[in-house]
């Protein structure tokens, strides 16, 4: 009854409302999920310096792969979505079946071939010492999640398509609970260090897959899997491959652009990589509501285009920008402050030269932080739609043309050191939400872009 009460809500309903009950779980349920690290980074913090490094240098490597997999489940969201809103429940099901599968696979293969590799991976970063040690150690534990992490992932693509998100939200509760109690009982407890943290990580993930597999499977849920009778579908793979890769190859790469990032902070030493995490992981809790309007617009438009419905569609977005851009600008104003920022990295760190530095970029990230208003809420859009290979060409952009622009620019122009990181992460994130907004504007995200199965 939930389910059917979403869509007769994101189709017809108030779209504040609608807005609203897809968001507001999926921001708490993104919260949960970044707890999981800040976890980490807390008690690696109280051990030490070299260990918050190694986690910071390593976790790209691990966004990389999860980012090309994110495609899959994207695909899987956006089309269940559409089918959803063409009240087409039997390929909505299908569609299930065959992103899971895929998924699945995928991670499997992923994580055997990062755990062969993880030794090479972590040299090639630059890492050496206590820090390469402890970069192999958490990776080669972490990858290994990767099976676990997709099934619950699945789950939470297939509920938000309904507009349920909820479910998820309360599946990442359970695992959250878990993982704060097992770090600093592996970590301190039985001195198990950073590999500790790794498997806090893993043991917590696989209650919550279990979970998902199961409720999945219940018949009783208007979308769910019968793997029994799984068939691959040509015209189902294409149209997953048609939404999918753009999504992968532009998440990845900009992931990709991230670790070389981390390659470029290490540089300036353990003190500065550490600061550069903990930023971007405070940061990551700043711009929460912004990314879960995001993902609220991409089911609402997906349901709204999949009932032919373009003008409502446009109305959510417009809403949705409009909500993510004031409360960012706000709270962004607030937290850019330094005593603030410095209050709140020091959580994280007992290092001063760590928190004098993280607080700087923090103050830096937050102060622009309203761009991610018109980003995520723009991405969404596109998203919903289909066009995931606009999205693509703006993240890729983002990264390898902006982002590192600006930092040659601020390092060998203006010689501003650590500080080079800082700005060329707010310049690119600007110029993004610019192109972005303006790629609206054209109305491209009218063109039909998908052939349904």
């Amino acid at each position: 009854m939930k389910k059917k009460f979403n869509r007769e809500l994101i189709l017809n309903g108030n779209m504040l409302h609608a807005i609203l009950s897809i968001a507001i779980p999926v921001v708490i349920n993104s919260f949960l999920q970044t707890m999981y690290n800040l976890t980490d980074t807390y008690w690696l913090g109280k051990i030490g310096t070299e260990q918050l490094a190694a986690i910071n240098l390593v976790t790209p490597v691990q966004s990389i792969i999860m980012n090309f997999g994110s495609g899959i489940t994207v695909a899987g969201s956006v089309l269940i979505a559409q089918y959803i809103g063409a009240r087409d429940e039997e390929n909505a099901k299908s569609m299930a079946n065959q992103i899971f599968a895929c998924a699945l696979i995928f991670a499997c293969v992923c994580a055997s071939l990062c755990f062969i590799f993880t030794p090479a991976i972590v040299q090639w970063l630059g890492a050496d010492g206590n820090t390469l040690r402890y970069g192999n150690t958490y990776l080669r534990i972490v990858v290994l999640d990767m099976p676990l992490l997709y099934t619950i992932n699945i789950f939470s693509a297939i509920n938000q398509a309904q507009g349920n998100t909820v479910k998820p939200m309360l599946l990442n509760l359970l695992g959250i609970i878990i993982n704060m109690i097992l770090d600093p009982l592996l970590m301190i407890v039985f001195d198990l260090n950073i590999a500790g943290a790794a498997l806090a990580t893993l043991f917590a993930k696989a209650p919550s897959a279990f979970i998902a597999f199961y409720s999945l499977n219940q018949k009783t849920n208007p979308v769910h899997l019968n793997l029994k009778e799984l068939r691959f579908e040509k015209e189902k793979l294409r149209s997953i491959l048609r939404v999918g890769l753009p999504t992968a190859i532009g998440g990845s790469t900009m992931q990709f652009g991230f670790l070389l990032m981390s390659k470029n902070v290490y540089v300036y030493g353990t003190q500065a990589m550490a600061a550069y995490g903990i930023g971007n992981k405070v940061n990551g809790l700043i711009t929460l509501p912004s990314n879960g309007i995001g993902s609220a617009v991409a089911t609402i438009v997906g349901q709204n285009v999949g009932a032919n419905q373009y003008d409502r569609a446009e109305h959510g977005y417009r809403l949705s920008r409009r909500i993510s851009v004031i409360f960012l600008f706000v709270g962004g104003m607030i937290l850019s402050r330094p005593f603030i920022s410095t209050s709140i990295v020091s959580i994280f760190s007992e290092d001063p030269a760590v928190v004098a530095m993280a607080a700087d970029f923090l103050s830096i990230m937050a102060f622009w932080c309203w761009t991610n208003g018109i980003y995520n809420s723009t991405i969404g859009l596109f998203q919903g739609t289909g066009h995931t290979e606009v999205n693509m060409f703006v993240d890729a952009s983002r990264l390898w043309i902006f982002r590192f622009l600006t930092l040659f620019i601020c390092e060998t122009v203006f010689h501003m050191g650590v500080r080079s990181v800082w700005y060329c992460v707010v310049v690119s994130n600007g110029i993004s939400s610019a192109i972005l907004f303006v790629l609206y504007q054209l109305k491209i995200w009218r063109k039909p872009a998908l052939k349904k199965a």
